[in-house]
């Protein structure tokens, strides 16, 4: 789940390229394929670049961040509101200095949100709710590469696996921007305000793969006020799941493994890991 400010990676159309953010890894007779996604696409956005479908077809186990089919269980819902919901009548007014609520205010206001729908929501949940109703907006609300591929794989019988548990993906989600909501909100506000053109600009750097690109456009804005949150976000969660991914590449199975795209950019990425760890990675 790569929300704030991982949630921004969604874009626009493509442009002709032969690479894309799909890698294979590979050491001695063991490989996998390793994809970047964006949780949410636009219909013109399909079909995805080949390269995908490839390494769909070639792998025996499809692996993505967490079990996509409990995130859409009634009981995630459930326990996701209990995580990420203030209690005894605390509520995002008693969080947000008044100037940051006020500008929050004045959003929905514009948009048509009613205030009391979202203010006893944790800010983590408040900026997925309020980008998700603006992809919605702009019509960009489409099935994301993750969703798209879990459908196939059930369909096919395919075996699944996940990263992390739905409940390591909560802890994230509760803790976004604690001590630090008004920038989170304020920051949420103003990448809203620009969401089309960024998304164009992001969604071009994920379909042909460029990294550079990736981190420039969604990591680099955002370090100086929100180091520890892409700390959490992507460098820790890397580091959890780099033994799990090792363990793969020693199996003959062959895995086709599904992340957010930012979790393969920068020193921290899982590019770069694999890579000084003396994997084989070819981008394909």
């Amino acid at each position: 789940m790569n929300w704030f400010p991982g949630l921004l990676c969604i874009l626009y159309s493509c442009i002709s390229h032969a690479d894309t953010s799909i890698w294979k890894i590979t050491r001695d007779n063991h490989r996998l394929y390793l994809g970047g996604t964006v949780h949410v696409l636009s219909s013109s956005d399909y079909p995805l670049p080949a390269p995908y479908e490839r390494a769909y077809q070639s792998s025996q186990r499809l692996v993505f961040e967490t079990d996509m089919q409990k995130l859409q269980a009634p009981e995630f819902q459930q326990l996701m509101l209990q995580r990420l919901t203030y209690r005894e009548g605390k509520t995002l007014a008693h969080v947000l200095s008044s100037q940051s609520y006020q500008k929050l205010l004045d959003y929905c206001d514009s948009r048509g949100i009613a205030i009391t729908s979202i203010e006893v929501f944790k800010p983590g949940l408040v900026t997925v709710i309020l980008l998700l109703n603006e992809l919605q907006r702009l019509g960009m609300s489409g099935v994301g590469v993750d969703a798209f591929f879990h459908a196939k794989a059930r369909q096919d019988n395919k075996p699944l696996g996940q990263l992390e548990t739905i409940e390591d993906q909560l802890e994230f989600l509760e803790h976004m921007g604690l001590g630090k909501e008004d920038e989170l909100i304020e920051y949420s506000l103003s990448d809203i305000a620009n969401l089309q053109e960024l998304m164009k600009d992001l969604k071009r750097a994920w379909r042909v793969g460029d990294m550079a690109e990736l981190q420039r456009v969604a990591i680099e804005p955002y370090i100086d006020e929100f180091s520890r949150t892409l700390d959490n976000l992507l460098g820790d969660r890397n580091n959890k799941w780099m033994p799990k991914i090792e363990a793969m590449l020693n199996t003959d199975e062959v895995e086709f493994i599904l992340v957010g795209v930012l979790h393969l950019t920068g020193k921290q990425g899982l590019l770069a890991q694999l890579k000084s760890r003396g994997y084989r990675i070819e981008q394909q």
